[in-house]
């Protein structure tokens, strides 16, 4: 939560170098607990899997959803333009 802040502010990076290097900050540590949880047998592979492929169908119709926003909002701005535009 702090890491992109403090990267984009502090050190200047653009959002997306920001991210990117909090996401490698932060890659190390999950590898680390996730070998501990594994080995002590903590990961229950039923669920983690069943919630992964459902945040990837809620990205894909999100993404979906987006686009068709975005589209409906530039046909609004062209039909706004156009009508203005005639008077």
């Amino acid at each position: 939560m702090i890491l992109v802040p403090a990267f984009t502010f502090i050190l200047n990076l653009e959002e997306k170098e920001a991210r990117a290097t909090s996401i490698f900050c932060i890659l190390p540590m999950v590898c680390a607990s996730s070998i501990f949880y594994f080995s002590s047998s903590y990961i229950e592979f039923e669920t983690g899997i069943l919630c992964a492929i459902g945040g990837v169908i809620r990205w894909g119709h999100r993404i979906k959803i987006i686009k068709k926003i975005i589209k409906q909002n530039i046909k609004n701005i062209l039909y706004s333009i156009s009508y203005l535009c005639r008077n």
